[in-house]
């Protein structure tokens, strides 16, 4: 349900200006219709919860069924449920290491409130905007190598 209203956040927030489409689905590979042609996509976010181990399994079943193309700057994990340390069952080392493996990105945001969720929103737009192109001078591989932290700052936080 939290990512169904992140979703719909997305759409009010690009409300007027463009047009997007956003899909949610539990697992990948997305379940093919043959009389649909499948929309073009710029812009993979695996959701994570910190609480839940089967999300991680979950997003790990579903890697594989990713075209490579799409880790330069593509394909981003959004971990949810940081602020609630004491119920934590998923390490955050795991993820890191996941993300540092796939080469993507790690988004953090708590998707249960409204304002958390609607900033997260707006981020996820104006990523979704660079991937697809509607940035002038900017690229996925760009956004991707800007948001990489330098091997120093990693080592910091160990």
């Amino acid at each position: 349900m939290l990512l169904e209203q992140l979703g719909v956040a997305m759409v009010k927030a690009i409300e007027g200006t463009a047009k997007i489409q956003v899909h949610v689905a539990s697992s990948l590979p997305l379940p093919t219709d043959r009389e649909c042609l499948r929309p073009r996509i710029d812009l993979i976010v695996f959701v994570l919860s910190l609480h839940s181990k089967q999300s991680l399994r979950t997003v790990e079943s579903s890697l594989p069924h990713v075209d490579a193309s799409f880790f330069l700057g593509k394909v981003y994990f959004l971990v949810t449920g940081v602020r609630k340390e004491q119920s934590i069952s998923v390490h955050m080392d795991t993820i890191k290491k996941m993300a540092t493996t796939c080469q993507s990105p790690l988004l953090f945001s708590d998707l249960e409130e409204e304002c958390f969720r609607t900033a997260m929103a707006q981020r996820l737009i104006r990523i979704l905007q660079i991937c697809a192109g509607h940035v002038p001078g900017m690229s996925a591989l760009n956004l991707l190598s800007i948001m990489k932290r330098s091997p120093e700052l990693l080592e910091q936080e160990t």
